[in-house]
């Protein structure tokens, strides 16, 4: 297996800012043309470009290790089940606040072993801004040419008010209900994977997602979040788990610890 290091991490964080690159010069461009996939998720130019960059990099960085991208995500099953190590890449996530223009968008690569990401990097090219980790090496983030810092996330205080990252283009009335079980709190709107990345980096407390999202929309945050000492489960209290036959994620909620009052809390708020 390739060594999982710094010097590797910063590798994929390389490729994510040539990824950037290529999206953002359409991004100033006059017109953002789209089209619209069977699911009637918006796809760009961007997404392509980006998707082909990542790709061709990987295939030269590690051409042992296969790779699953949004943009190319028919690989079967029985392919994919025997796969210890892959590649889960979304080359543009964050579509809508693309089209926006509203600078809210990412890329993002993850590196999977045994359904668990290990490596996570999100780049943000339009605000500047990359979250990266990897297991055994840290989680840091970088804003600018500033020199990264390391981040961890910061556990909520008993009897404060929570800080909550909302969607800026999902929000719904079930989120909102469950939001108003919780007491006082303070919501903060963001899109893309940028919501996992404030949990990350201690400037938020919760993380709730109803709606349906694809394994690839998650991944990198995902280790991101776990390096940074938090976690994402499932209603049931299950971690994510990647590579399933069905890559659909279920409902999920991203929190600093495990077992505090705010876990307790959350559960007893979805309890039935």
């Amino acid at each position: 297996m390739y060594p999982l290091n710094m010097n590797m991490l910063l590798e994929i964080v390389k490729l994510t800012h040539c990824a950037g690159e290529a999206i953002m010069t359409i991004y100033s461009g006059d017109e953002i043309d789209t089209t619209y996939k069977a699911d009637s998720s918006p796809l760009t130019l961007a997404d392509l470009k980006s998707h082909q960059i990542i790709i061709a990099s990987l295939q030269k960085l590690t051409p042992k290790i296969p790779i699953l991208s949004e943009e190319a995500a028919t690989i079967p099953y029985s392919t994919r089940r025997l796969w210890t190590y892959y590649w889960l890449i979304d080359p543009l996530d964050g579509t809508k606040e693309f089209i926006k223009r509203n600078g809210e968008f990412t890329v993002n690569i993850a590196l999977i072993k045994d359904g668990i990401p290990i490596i996570g990097v999100v780049y943000a090219p339009a605000i500047k801004v990359c979250y990266y980790a990897a297991k055994e090496v840290g989680a840091f983030v970088q804003r600018n040419n500033d020199i990264a810092a390391p981040i961890e996330v910061t556990p909520h205080v008993i009897d404060k008010t929570i800080k909550v990252v909302t969607s800026r283009s999902h929000s719904d009335t079930r989120t909102t209900a469950l939001l108003e079980k919780l007491g006082a709190y303070e919501a903060i709107s963001m899109g893309s994977s940028l919501k996992f990345c404030l949990v990350a980096e201690g400037k938020a407390h919760l993380y709730i997602r109803l709606g349906p999202t694809m394994e690839w929309d998650t991944a990198a945050a995902h280790a991101i979040v776990n390096i940074a000492g938090g976690l994402i489960c499932d209603f049931t209290g299950y971690e994510l788990h990647y590579n399933k036959e069905d890559l659909h994620n279920p409902e999920f909620f991203v929190l600093p610890e495990a077992n505090t009052s705010l876990h307790k809390l959350i559960q007893a708020s979805i309890s039935p």
